[in-house]
């Protein structure tokens, strides 16, 4: 049996006890990946419970038949698949997925702040608080021993933190963009300097 079309592979439902298929090397195939192939035969499949030698699970079958549905969401009504339209009266239309980028953030643009003079600069957050006081020298003018630095989170209620602990990881602050870098030269907070509330 030719199998060149997807049509070719619905045919295989008039095999209403076919259980277990191998389909290898078919060139329909070749443009996916092996996870978007097995989840588009499965789909397409629904008797089969065995598939190129593994078990298809009632879960594998759930997820395949949703993916099935969300892949062929673009396609025109004219082209869309039989199976396509028993899948949507079983689970209704679903929404794309959301795509959620879970790495950290790895850079942030913030203001910083040191008397008069305010500066936009973008930092790697996954330097430590020293790393950034070098990185802040060039900027305010100051040597690292002669500053302190203060984080202001422009989201939260409180007032600035200091940022004390030299190896301390700036992620660990929660720095976005448009969050503030206060920076005071010691001189100054002796002298008794308000620091903003």
């Amino acid at each position: 049996m030719g199998l060149n079309r997807w049509e070719d592979i619905e045919k295989l439902n008039f095999f209403p006890r076919l259980e277990e298929v191998r389909l290898q090397g078919i060139p329909l195939l070749q443009t996916y990946t092996n996870t978007e192939q097995r989840s588009l035969m499965v789909a397409q499949l629904p008797s089969i419970s065995l598939l190129n030698g593994s078990v298809v699970t009632d879960s594998e079958r759930e997820d395949a038949e949703r993916f099935f549905i969300r892949y062929h969401l673009d396609y025109p009504e004219e082209e869309l698949p039989y199976r396509y339209h028993s899948l949507v009266t079983k689970y209704g239309k679903l929404e794309p997925l959301a795509e959620i980028d879970l790495r950290p953030r790895c850079r942030a643009e913030v203001e910083v702040h040191c008397e008069e003079k305010v500066e936009q600069l973008s930092i790697r957050l996954d330097q430590t608080v020293a790393e950034l006081k070098k990185q802040l020298t060039t900027v305010v003018q100051l040597s690292t021993s002669s500053m302190r630095i203060y984080y202001i989170d422009k989201c939260s209620a409180f007032g600035p933190e200091e940022m004390k602990y030299k190896t301390r990881a700036l992620h660990s602050y929660s720095i976005q963009d448009g969050d503030e870098i206060l920076v005071v030269p010691k001189t100054k907070l002796k002298a008794g300097v308000q620091l903003p509330k």
